[in-house]
């Protein structure tokens, strides 16, 4: 990958010395003079950087930061070089903050871990492992990659989602003129005739009336469901109960269920690659699993190990994990090559949930189709029976 530009020089600004510090190591000082206005301007920072970085800009952060780290540039100089070639914005004003942070004597990890919106405990905790290690290079490697894969499955879920939304939008926004701008002036063509409507029309028409009289409830009421559900989930007892809902849906939670546990595999193998202690990694991975059953899972493996077992038999206990994870764990814990096999299976379920999006969402839109020509079939067969029967009246 081709390195980054050097930004135009900066002004020189009187700094207290500082020894330079060396791409891959943690460097302190013995001393470092204080700086009078570091308080406020450190606040100044941290509220100016409040906003939001997205994954995709922190990937192509982490990729460049490890392609100077390991031309061997010192890491103030690849800091300076990565902020001054971003445009002014969050992500910015965090890099600013970091290298000013580093340039004073704290080590990466500890800047970076100032701003948890940007850098979660995962990135931080792999940045000491690879200061602790004099490997700074080789994670910053690891964690672009990590970083590029969890991207890529993101980006592919946004793309397999984004017809079948637009076929909804489209779709309902046809389906909802034809109810409130056309069916009321069918209406009040069969009440001039007097006759009473089959019951499919009067069905219609009381949907009609209703999504034109009261429109801002049928907006209002999808909105406060949301908002009722998102504040049921603080609960911790229902939210356990909706995570165990979603592993048991028919299609859905094979799919929920393979997401995650390649996500553990993934986020455990490559700490355990990077030299982050079991204990540490699992207490990580445990925050970082967006489901409570699994999560669980993974903290009685996590005592597990602390009372000197292996982490293969509370996985099979859970219930959770299948056979096949359990036994590639085994075999990986009793080689010694715990940290390659739970890529491996990363890389196996990362697959297979690729295969499954691309199925599921193939079947999605011709199902969306179908959905939406039985509701015009019905609009239409609901608007011609009145007039057949008018028809038939008009014969006789």
């Amino acid at each position: 990958m081709p390195v980054p530009k050097p930004a135009a020089a900066r002004p020189a600004v009187a700094r207290p010395a500082a020894p330079r510090p060396v791409a891959g190591k943690a460097v302190r000082p013995v001393a470092a003079a204080p700086d009078a206005a570091g308080g406020q301007a450190g606040l100044l920072k941290r509220l100016f950087s409040s906003g939001k970085v997205s994954s995709k800009a922190l990937m192509q952060f982490t990729i460049q930061l490890s392609t100077l780290v390991n031309a061997g540039l010192p890491l103030v100089r690849c800091l300076r070089v990565l902020e001054g070639q971003l445009e002014p914005g969050p992500l910015k004003n965090v890099l600013l903050a970091v290298g000013d942070d580093v340039e004073g004597g704290s080590t990466l990890s500890e800047a970076l871990a100032k701003y948890p919106q940007v850098f979660d405990r995962l990135y931080v905790n792999m940045v000491r492992a690879g200061e602790a290690g004099g490997m700074l290079g080789t994670i910053l490697e690891r964690l672009a990659e990590f970083s590029r894969k969890s991207e890529n499955i993101k980006s592919q879920v946004k793309s397999a989602l984004s017809y079948p939304v637009f076929v909804l939008l489209a779709a309902g926004s046809v389906l909802g003129f034809v109810m409130i701008v056309v069916v009321p002036k069918f209406e009040s063509i069969f009440q001039s005739f007097g006759r009473e409507l089959p019951a499919p029309t009067q069905f219609l028409m009381g949907v009609s009336r209703s999504l034109a009289g009261y429109w801002y409830l049928w907006i209002a009421a999808p909105v406060l469901l949301v908002l009722a559900f998102r504040t049921a989930l603080r609960n911790d007892g229902f939210a356990r109960r909706i995570d165990a809902i979603k592993l048991r849906l028919p299609v859905a939670g094979d799919l929920i269920r393979k997401t995650i546990v390649a996500r553990f595999a993934r986020t455990l193998g490559t700490l355990l690659q990077s030299g982050v202690p079991i204990l540490e990694a699992l207490t990580i991975v445990k925050a970082a699993i967006p489901n409570r059953v699994l999560e669980d899972a993974v903290g009685s493996v996590h005592d597990s190990i602390r009372e000197g077992e292996t982490i293969a038999q509370p996985l099979g206990e859970s219930g959770v994990f299948d056979d096949m994870v359990v036994n590639m764990i085994d075999v990986g814990e009793e080689t010694g090559q715990l940290d390659a096999m739970l890529l491996r299976i990363a890389d196996t379920f990362e697959n297979e949930v690729d295969t499954a999006v691309s199925t599921l969402f193939k079947v999605i839109e011709p199902a969306l189709l179908l959905i939406m020509a039985v509701l015009v079939g019905f609009i239409v067969v609901s608007l011609f029976l009145p007039i057949i029967g008018i028809m038939d009246s008009l014969q006789t």
